[in-house]
């Protein structure tokens, strides 16, 4: 027999040429696919610009949203609170309470040791006095009651103002004389003051503690970091030692310098308790790095969050417009096939197709994304951050949600018999 009735020829003779051209036939080129597919595109513009749409609201909400967390978040640390980034407080570690165990105590000179670290601007020690049953009163009553207010009581060293940062609304602090002399002076809290109804100190106004009076020099506006004095009655360490025994304070308040927070936390523990620094707690803040990561977390999951349900929207917006383009070619899909045309070619064109209705999408998208970001910087006087890989990632992504979404309508197109399609035409 020859090659020509169908037998192998193990030469390569033309019956294998015949298959390998039949192989070479079936494969569509690349250009002529992406012709096809561009034609398919562009035949129905209006259709096309509102198929995009949804690609475009998705992509844009997805990178607006994360731009502008991502700008939200640099404008939150790049506004964090300097008098917190600079504070660090430093008290006896908590014990478990083992019999026999001596407690640890902070030395009244730990302010003095702290200060001669470099990167110390300012240390005082502070402490709650444990005053009983004694209220808080302005005057004695007439009538010799005891109606006061159930206040609390603190004490602290001369450093403590410098320390949190006090400022005054009127009057003075008390400072390192009144504590060496143990001076029954108190600096009210602006809430205490309020709650005691005492506004100004020009006339030496005297509040009583129990049944103890003591002198109000001053009435603080705002402290930082330590809030808690705002509703207090502060005494000298002096005068707490005096009238309720005070042993040790509680703490020591640190403000550092811009950036030596984290330092200054290392060495304060040694240069308190070079014995056994171990046996001391120290609170400091957290790096701003560390913020700035929390707080773009936080916010990108929310953003992102956002993002995908638009573009989930986006998506069946294609698989939709792209299922009904089907529905309307199927004499088309059934000529291609009766002149040739294989599943395969058809599913093809149809995927191609969606993906470039979801590239041109992501790509519109993204310039929408990007202008919405920087437009509300522009406004809001913040400098614009943006991930580079999102910018340039997000049409990648709006080509691969165009291949998602047009994989069941092509499949669907694939399906169409020849014959079935020319009966409806």
């Amino acid at each position: 027999m020859t090659p020509e009735a169908g037998l192998p020829d193990p030469a390569g003779g033309p019956s294998t040429s015949r298959r390998t051209r039949r192989r070479l036939r079936s494969r569509p080129a690349v250009r002529d696919l992406l012709d096809e597919a561009l034609a398919g595109v562009a035949a129905r513009p209006t259709r096309l610009i509102l198929t995009t749409l949804g690609t475009v609201l998705g992509i844009a909400a997805l990178v607006g949203t994360v731009g502008l967390g991502q700008t939200a978040s640099g404008q939150i640390t790049q506004r964090f609170d300097l008098a917190a980034a600079t504070r660090v407080v430093v008290q006896p570690e908590e014990k478990g309470g083992q019999e026999g165990e001596a407690a640890t105590q902070l030395p009244w000179d730990a302010p003095e040791r702290v200060e001669r670290l470099n990167g110390v601007e300012a240390a005082g020690t502070v402490s709650a006095l444990d005053v009983g049953d004694d209220l808080v009163r302005s005057v004695v009553g007439l009538d010799g009651q005891r109606n006061g207010h159930a206040l609390q009581v603190m004490a602290g060293s001369a450093g403590l103002w410098e320390a949190v940062r006090a400022v005054l609304s009127t009057g003075r602090f008390f400072d390192a004389g009144h504590d060496q002399r143990a001076d029954k002076v108190v600096v009210l809290g602006k809430h205490a003051a309020e709650r005691l109804g005492i506004n100004r100190v020009d006339s030496q106004p005297a509040v009583f503690i129990g049944d103890e009076p003591y002198t109000v020099i001053g009435i603080l506006d705002s402290v930082t970091g330590r809030a808690e004095l705002n509703d207090a009655v502060i005494m000298p360490n002096g005068a707490a030692k005096t009238a309720y025994d005070l042993e040790s304070p509680d703490a020591v308040e640190i403000r550092t310098q811009v950036g030596a927070a984290q330092l200054i936390a290392g060495q304060a523990p040694v240069a308190i308790q070079p014995n056994d620094p171990s046996t001391l707690a120290v609170d400091a803040p957290p790096k701003q790095g560390a913020v700035r990561k929390g707080v773009e977390s936080d916010l990108n999951a929310l953003f992102l969050l956002l993002g995908a349900v638009a573009l989930l929207v986006g998506g069946l917006g294609i698989a939709n417009v792209t299922l009904l383009s089907v529905l309307e070619r199927i004499s088309e899909i059934g000529l291609r096939r009766a002149l040739g045309a294989a599943r395969r070619h058809v599913a093809v064109q149809f995927l191609v197709e969606s993906v470039i209705v979801g590239f041109l999408g992501g790509l519109l998208g993204t310039a929408v994304g990007v202008l919405l970001t920087v437009g509300v910087s522009w406004m809001r006087d913040w400098t614009p951050i943006l991930d580079n890989r999102l910018a340039f990632g997000s049409p990648l992504l709006g080509a691969f949600i165009g291949l998602a979404a047009g994989t069941y309508p092509a499949w669907k197109a694939s399906a169409i018999q020849p014959i079935t399609a020319l009966r409806g035409t």
